[in-house]
């Protein structure tokens, strides 16, 4: 479907010339690379943070999990920490700017102008994807933390910013800190 969608617009393009279409192709494809490549390295320098967790902490990078609700039908999650407290579920962001966001906003700003997904519903898509591959005891274990880097400022609620929160957004030098700390945390004990 999509080369047929494609014919048709090479069909319409027809009359400009053909110089002009290959270097805005080029750019395009060249700032898909960049960006892809900005991600890659946002995700790295997370994995750097991760690798000085305890032992008793585990993780994973880069999963790709089958997801009925998604597009492709999976979902790509940057990182899973396995730790004794709980498992996080770790979206990397690589933006640079100020980011303004809601829990009740489906899109969040960078910037005031580009828009992204809010990081936290599509980590809740993340965490629905793995929920359907273990045992229902640990869905309550989730806690779903957003990363970005220091090059980015925060004006999202407040709340995000709590330790005590199942929703944590963190600068990617304060990972492991965060983690650490959200360890330190008591559970909450279960009324009887």
């Amino acid at each position: 479907m999509l080369l047929f969608l494609n014919f048709l617009k090479k069909k319409k393009e027809k009359a400009k010339p053909k110089q002009e279409k290959a270097t805005s192709s080029k750019t395009n494809n060249k700032n898909e690379h960049v960006a892809t490549r900005k991600g890659e390295i946002g995700e790295y320098k997370i994995d750097i943070q991760l690798d000085q967790l305890p032992k008793g902490c585990r993780y994973l990078s880069d999963l790709l999990v089958k997801n009925s609700k998604a597009k492709s039908g999976y979902s790509q999650i940057d990182h899973v920490v396995l730790t004794p407290y709980g498992i996080f579920a770790i979206e990397t962001k690589n933006y640079q700017g100020t980011i303004y966001g809601g829990k009740d906003r489906k899109t969040w700003l960078v910037n005031g102008k580009f828009k992204m997904m809010n990081p936290f519903v599509q980590n809740y898509g993340h965490i629905k994807a793995l929920t359907s591959f273990i045992d229902k005891k640990y869905h309550d274990l989730f806690i779903s933390m957003v990363s970005f880097t220091k090059r980015c400022t925060f004006k999202v609620d407040l709340d995000f910013r709590k330790i005590a929160s199942n929703e944590i957004i963190v600068y990617d030098i304060e990972l492991s800190e965060f983690i650490h700390r959200k360890a330190e945390v008591p559970l909450p004990v279960p009324r009887l």
